[in-house]
C-alpha cells in the first residue's frame, strides 16, 4: 500500500536561494540605483546585476519593472523582500555570534576551584572576567583538589584550579599563585620547638595540601597527632579556637595578622589544570589566560 504525501497541496521543493542574492535585494531597496547598490556591497554593478536575475530566475517570478532607464522593484514582490530583510539582518546576527564565539565572547566555561582560590586569591580575576564576558555561561563549582581533578579528567569541567597534583598524565598544567602554610596555635598558646607542637587538626588524609603538611612538620621533628580532620579552613580554625588542637592553614584563611613571628612551614602551589586534548571552547581560554596572567 503506497505510504499518503502528507505535505499539503500547496507545499513545494525548497527554494535554492542564497544570501547573497537575498542581500542583493534588500541593498537594491535601500538604494536609488543599482550602482549605489553594488556600491554599499563592494561588487560590480554587472555583478550586482546578474545576481538578481538569477534570484528571479530561481524564483520563477519577475522583481522588477522598468520605468524609463530605472529597474524598480515591483510592489507585489514585498514578500519577497520582507524575507530577504529578515534573512539578511538574522545572517548577519549571526556573523556576529560566530566573530564573538571565536575570540571567547560567548559560550559556556566550567571552572573549578579549591576555596582559597575562589574565595581569595582569584575572585577579583573572576569578577572582571564575568563583567567583560556578559554574554558568557560562567559556572563554578568549589570542592577539594582531587574532586575536581576527577571532574576534569571526565570533561565535567573545562578547567580547575587546584593543589598541583603529583599525577597529571592527559593535562596541561600552569601554575597561578604561590601561598605559604602556615602554623596556627589555640589561644594563649606560644609556638616554641617542633617537638611541643600538636596534636592537630588537618586536612584530611589523602588530600595533597594534608600530604604536604605532614612531610614538613615531620621533616621539623614535630610530631602528627592528628585528632579531627576537616576539609574546611573555616572549622579546622574554629576547632583551633576552641583548643581542640593545632592546625596548619593558607596564611590567606588562617585569620592570623601576618607578623615576623608567623611560623611557614611549607608552601603549596595552585595550578590551573585543563586535558591536554581539549575541544576548542575560545571562551575557557580566554579565562584560563586571565588566571594565569
Amino acid at each position: 500500500m503506497a505510504t499518503p504525501d502528507r505535505r499539503s497541496p500547496i507545499e513545494g521543493p525548497l527554494l535554492n536561494l542564497t544570501v547573497q542574492q537575498l542581500a542583493y535585494l534588500v541593498a537594491v531597496a535601500d538604494h536609488e540605483t543599482f550602482s549605489d547598490a553594488a556600491s554599499s556591497l563592494g561588487v560590480t554593478t554587472s555583478a550586482l546585476s546578474q545576481g538578481l536575475a538569477e534570484l528571479e530566475r530561481r524564483l520563477g517570478l519577475p522583481l522588477f519593472e522598468r520605468q524609463g532607464r530605472r529597474q524598480l522593484l515591483r510592489e507585489e514582490t514585498s514578500e519577497v523582500l520582507a524575507y530577504a530583510q529578515r534573512v539578511v539582518a538574522d545572517t548577519r546576527d549571526l556573523g556576529r555570534w560566530v566573530g564573538a564565539a571565536k575570540h571567547g565572547g560567548v559560550g559556556r566555561v566550567r571552572v573549578g576551584m579549591i576555596d582559597a582560590a575562589a574565595v581569595h586569591h582569584l575572585h577579583d580575576a573572576m569578577t572582571a572576567f564575568r563583567s567583560q564576558h556578559a554574554d558568557v555561561d560562567f559556572r563554578l563549582v568549589v570542592a577539594p583538589s582531587g574532586e575536581l581533578l576527577d571532574q576534569v579528567r571526565r570533561g565535567d569541567l573545562d578547567l580547575a584550579v587546584i593543589v598541583d597534583p603529583e599525577h597529571v598524565e592527559g593535562l596541561d598544567v600552569e601554575p597561578v599563585v604561590t601561598e605559604s602554610l602556615v602554623v596556627v596555635t589555640p589561644p594563649g598558646q606560644e609556638v616554641g620547638a617542633p617537638g611541643t607542637w600538636g596534636p592537630w587538626v588537618l586536612f584530611p588524609r589523602g588530600s595533597r595540601t594534608r600530604e604536604l603538611i605532614e612531610r614538613a612538620l615531620v621533616a621539623r621533628g614535630a610530631t602528627v597527632d592528628v585528632v579531627a580532620e576537616s576539609h574546611q579552613p573555616d572549622v579546622l580554625r574554629e576547632m583551633t579556637r576552641l583548643g581542640m588542637g593545632w592546625t596548619v592553614l593558607p596564611d590567606s584563611q588562617s585569620g592570623q595578622e601576618r607578623s615576623k613571628d608567623e611560623v611557614v612551614v611549607a608552601e603549596r602551589r595552585l595550578v590551573l589544570v585543563r586535558p591536554s586534548a581539549r575541544s576548542t571552547n575560545p571562551a575557557a581560554d580566554q579565562f584560563a589566560q586571565a588566571l594565569v596572567d
